[in-house]
C-alpha cells in the first residue's frame, strides 16, 4: 500500500514553519500541533535514514527516542534525504522547491544532476554544477532558516564540515551560522551552544551515520541496531542539557527497507526500449523517455516488473499530488516522464552504471509506510 505525503498538516515540510510559529515568526502557523507554548528555542535534530517502523522494531535500542515519540511525520516524494533536507529546510513540498530526486534532469545538461553532491552524474564526470547552475538560482524561494533570521531569532546549523558550503546547503538550508561537527559529542556540544545564543533561538543538527550504516549492512542488521543505540545517547545527551525554555525536536528524512528482488536495468533490454536517460534511485525512478515513447514505456515497465511495483506518467504522478499541490515549471522539467516506485522488496539496480549503489542492502525513495513514515519526537 503506497502511503500519499500529508503536506500542509503531518510532513516535514510542515515541521519549521511550525516551530517558527511556535517561537512568534507573524505569518508562520503551527500546522502540526507541536504545542509549544513558552518555548523559546528549539534545537530539531534530523537523523538520516530513522524510519518510525525501523525504530519501533528496535525500541530496547533506542529506549530514550521509543519512550518519548508520540507523532508520526511523513517524508515528501521521493523518499529521499536531498528531497527531504530540501523540504525541511525551504518548508515547501518537492514540487515547489524542485529537488525532485536522487538523480534529476537540468535543462540544458544531457547529463543528469545529484543535488546531494551538486555535480552531474555519469562515470569519471566530475563536472561541479556550482559553475553554472548557483543553487541560489536553481532553489530561489527563501528558506524557512531565511525566514526565520529575519524575523530576530538565532539560527545555526550543525552538521558535518562538508555540508556548511555544499550546493544543496545553499540551495535548501541557507540561512543563519554554520557550525562544523566532528564527532557525535562535537554534534551534541554543538546543538546546546547554538541553542543558547540569543533571546530566541533555532538550531537544525544532522546526523548521516545511521542511514550509511543501513545501506551498507541493512536495516535489520545488528549494526544498524548498535548504531541507533548512540543516536539515542545522542539525543538524550542533548535533552539533559536543554536550557528550561527549550525544546528538542528528533525527526528523520525516511525510512529504510532491504532490497530481496532487484531488477538490473542494465541486463534487462527490454527495460532500455524507448528510455533515453534513467535516473532517481532504485526505488524510485525518473525515467526520461525518446520522443512519443511514454505510453509504451508505462506499459513495458509494468508488464516486465510486476505487481511489487507501480508504473505512472508524469502527469499521472503530479496529478496525484506526491509532490505536493502545486508544481513549478522548473519541477515539471526534472520530473521524469515515467515514474516507477517500489511497492514490495524489489528496486531496479544499474549493476553496469551504477555498481556501488547496486550493491547496498538498505533502499528508500517510495511510498511505503517503511520509507515514508518518520518519528516526530518532543522534548521539552
Amino acid at each position: 500500500m503506497l502511503v500519499a505525503p500529508r503536506y500542509g498538516t503531518a510532513s516535514l515540510a510542515d515541521l519549521v514553519p511550525s516551530s517558527l510559529a511556535a517561537l512568534g515568526v507573524d505569518g508562520e502557523v503551527d500546522r502540526i500541533g507541536l504545542e509549544l507554548d513558552g518555548i523559546k528555542r528549539v534545537c530539531i535534530l534530523m537523523v538520516d535514514g530513522l524510519g518510525a517502523a525501523l525504530l519501533d522494531a528496535n525500541s530496547a535500542a533506542a529506549p530514550f527516542l521509543s519512550s518519548r515519540t508520540s507523532k508520526v511525520l511523513t517524508a515528501g516524494f521521493p523518499s529521499t534525504t536531498a528531497t527531504s533536507l530540501s523540504s525541511l529546510g525551504t518548508g515547501l513540498p518537492p514540487g515547489e522547491h524542485g529537488i525532485v530526486g536522487y538523480l534529476l534532469a537540468v535543462p540544458g545538461h544531457q547529463r543528469l544532476m545529484n543535488p546531494l553532491k551538486w555535480r552531474l552524474h555519469g562515470a569519471g564526470d566530475r563536472i561541479d554544477l556550482l559553475k553554472d547552475v548557483a543553487p541560489e538560482e536553481f532553489q530561489p524561494n527563501p528558506t524557512a532558516f531565511e525566514r526565520a533570521a529575519e524575523a530576530g531569532i538565532s539560527v545555526s546549523r550543525v552538521a558535518p564540515m562538508y555540508q556548511g558550503e555544499s550546493g544543496l546547503s545553499r540551495a535548501s538550508l541557507r540561512g543563519g551560522e554554520f557550525r562544523a561537527s566532528f564527532s557525535m559529542g562535537d554534534l551534541a556540544d554543538g546543538a546546546i551552544q547554538s541553542l543558547r545564543t540569543g533571546s530566541r533561538s533555532l538550531v537544525y543538527a544532522y546526523h548521516g551515520e545511521l542511514d550509511l550504516t543501513g545501506h551498507v549492512r541493512g536495516p535489520h542488521s545488528d549494526a544498524w541496531a548498535a548504531e541507533l543505540s548512540q543516536v539515542d545517547l545522542l539525543a538524550r545527551s542533548i535533552a539533559e542539557r536543554l536550557p528550561g525554555d527549550a525544546a528538542l525536536i528528533v525527526t528523520a528524512d525516511h525510512g529504510m527497507v532491504e532490497i530481496i528482488d532487484p531488477v538490473d536495468f542494465d541486463a534487462t533490454s527490454s527495460l532500455r526500449a524507448g528510455v533515453a536517460r534513467l535516473g532517481g534511485e532504485p526505488r524510485a525512478r525518473h525515467i526520461y523517455t525518446k520522443n512519443g515513447a511514454i505510453d509504451d514505456v508505462v506499459a513495458t515497465w509494468q508488464e516486465i516488473l510486476g505487481t511489487d511495483f507501480g508504473v505512472f506518467s508524469r502527469s499521472e504522478v503530479i496529478e496525484n499530488g506526491w509532490f505536493g499541490p502545486t508544481v513549478t515549471h522548473a519541477a515539471v522539467q526534472r520530473i521524469g516522464d515515467v515514474i516507477c516506485v517500489a511497492t514490495g522488496s524489489g528496486a531496479v539496480v544499474r549493476t553496469g552504471a551504477e555498481p556501488l549503489q547496486s550493491m547496498l542492502i538498505g533502499h528508500h525513495g517510495s511510498l511505503t509506510a517503511e520509507e515514508m513514515h518518520v518519528p516526530l519526537c518532543v522534548i521539552r
